[in-house]
């Protein structure tokens, strides 16, 4: 009697088919996901830079003061990485969208 073949861990995928490859409407699909994710971050990084303008950190301890400006620079630098992130992101999908829209020549025979 031979042992039981061991089934894929359940994290596990196994190779994709050549069925189950991406196609144009997958990559127009991501690339318009991340254009309004990019688009809604565009208007969170606005409201954060406004915020900061109209409220100015002001404390009297130099340290304090040095927290509170640091603290204002990560968080409006983590907005913009994000709106830049899914802005680079949805063109390089669209590229690649454009890019399967495109008959591919075939070498060899």
């Amino acid at each position: 009697m031979s042992p039981p073949s061991p089934s894929p861990s359940p994290g596990s995928d196994p190779a994709p088919s050549p069925a189950e490859s991406k196609g144009p409407a997958s990559f127009l699909a991501g690339a318009l996901t991340s254009g309004l994710l990019g688009w809604l971050c565009l208007g969170l990084s606005r409201r954060v830079v406004g915020y900061y303008l109209a409220h100015p950190p002001h404390h009297e301890s130099a340290l304090a003061q040095s927290i509170a400006t640091a603290l204002k620079t990560l968080i409006v630098g983590m907005c913009f990485l994000a709106t830049f992130s899914f802005g680079f992101i949805g063109l390089g999908l669209f590229l690649v969208f454009l890019r399967s829209l495109m008959p591919t020549a075939r070498r060899g025979s």
